[in-house]
C-alpha cells in the first residue's frame, strides 16, 4: 500500500510549477501551511529530500527531479481515468464501432479521426474495412454503430455522404492501350481483369465483373491497385486512391466508348440514431467535415 498519496504528489508539483508556496497556495486554494506540511510529510515517508530552498524560492533536488517526473505520470493517468469516469456517467460509449466500404476517400478519413481523437481520446475505435455487402451484413448483425456504403441497407434510413467516382485504368505498357482506338465490351473481356471480393459472409454479391476470360479476385482495394500498377490487368478504381498514379502517367484511363467513369454515392448509416451515444454522434460528423475538407465538390 503506497504511504504517499496523489494529493501530495499533486501539491508538490503546484509548488514547483508556481516556484513556491505562496504562489502554489493561490492557484490551488490551499494555505501555504496545508502546502508545507503535506510536502515535509511526503519527505519524511519518503525518506529523501525532494526539496531545497533557493533564497526565497525552492527547487527540486536531483531526487526530487526524479520522483516528480514519474509522480506527474500517475497525475496525469488520475486526470484522465476521472475524465473517463465522467464520460461514462454521461452516456459516452467506451467503443464505436464503424464500417467504411474500402472505397471511402483515405484522406477524408485521416481527418475524420484526427478529430475524434483530439475531442475523444479515450474512446476506442474498431474500424472495419469492407467491400460491397460487408457493411450492410454488420449493420444487418448489430456489429458495427456507423456504416459508410455504397449500397442501400433495407430497413434503415442513410443520409448522403461523398459520391466517389471510379474509373477504368491500366498501365501504359497495358495491350488495351496498345490497340489506339476507342474500347468496347468486347475488348476488355479479353484480357485479365482485377475484381476486389466482397467481405460479405452472407448473400456475397459480384459487381463490376465483365465475364472477361480472365479474372483476379482479391480481398483488399490496395492489392488490386498494386497490381493493375504492374500491368497484371485492368481494374475500375477510385480516383481518389489513384490520383499521384493519374497525374505521373503510371497508369492510364482506358480510352472505353461508354461506362469508363463510375459514380458510387456513399451513404452513412446508423445502427440506431436515436440510440447512439455522443461518442458515435462525433463520429458521425467527424466524418462529414473530413468528407467536405478533404473532398470540396463532393454531396
Amino acid at each position: 500500500m503506497s504511504r504517499v498519496t496523489l494529493a501530495q504528489w499533486q501539491m508538490l508539483a503546484a509548488v514547483v510549477d508556481h516556484g513556491g508556496f505562496a504562489r502554489a497556495a493561490e492557484a490551488v486554494h490551499k494555505s501555504p501551511s496545508t502546502l508545507n506540511h503535506a510536502v515535509h510529510k511526503l519527505e519524511e515517508q519518503l525518506g529523501v529530500k525532494v526539496l531545497e530552498p533557493v533564497g526565497r524560492q525552492v527547487r527540486l533536488t536531483e531526487a526530487g527531479e526524479m520522483l516528480l517526473r514519474r509522480a506527474r505520470q500517475l497525475i496525469e493517468s488520475a486526470e484522465a481515468l476521472e475524465d473517463v469516469a465522467g464520460r461514462l456517467a454521461e452516456g459516452l460509449e467506451a467503443e464505436v464501432v464503424l464500417a467504411l466500404d474500402q472505397i471511402f476517400p483515405s484522406d477524408a478519413l485521416a481527418l475524420a479521426l484526427g478529430r475524434f481523437s483530439a475531442a475523444f481520446p479515450h474512446v476506442r475505435i474498431q474500424l472495419h474495412e469492407t467491400v460491397l455487402n460487408g457493411g450492410i451484413e454488420m449493420l444487418y448483425d448489430g456489429r458495427a454503430d456507423l456504416v459508410a456504403s455504397g449500397l442501400a441497407a433495407q430497413g434503415f434510413l442513410g443520409e448522403p455522404l461523398v459520391t466517389v467516382n471510379f474509373i477504368a485504368v491500366a498501365h501504359p505498357d497495358h495491350p488495351l492501350h496498345g490497340l489506339g482506338r476507342r474500347l468496347d465490351l468486347r475488348d476488355l473481356q479479353r484480357y485479365r481483369q482485377l475484381v476486389v471480393r466482397d467481405s460479405a459472409l452472407r448473400h456475397s454479391m459480384d459487381a463490376g465483373w465483365l465475364k472477361a476470360e480472365q479474372r483476379w479476385t482479391v480481398s483488399h482495394l490496395e492489392t488490386s491497385l498494386d497490381m493493375v500498377r504492374r500491368g497484371l490487368g485492368f481494374a475500375w478504381l477510385p480516383e481518389t486512391r489513384i490520383q499521384p498514379e493519374l497525374e505521373s502517367g503510371q497508369l492510364i484511363p482506358l480510352p472505353l466508348s461508354a461506362g469508363g467513369l463510375r459514380e458510387a454515392p456513399m451513404q452513412l448509416i446508423y445502427r440506431d440514431r436515436d440510440r447512439a451515444g455522443p461518442a458515435t454522434h462525433a463520429m458521425a460528423q467527424a466524418l462529414r467535415e473530413g468528407v467536405a475538407s478533404a473532398c470540396p465538390g463532393s454531396d
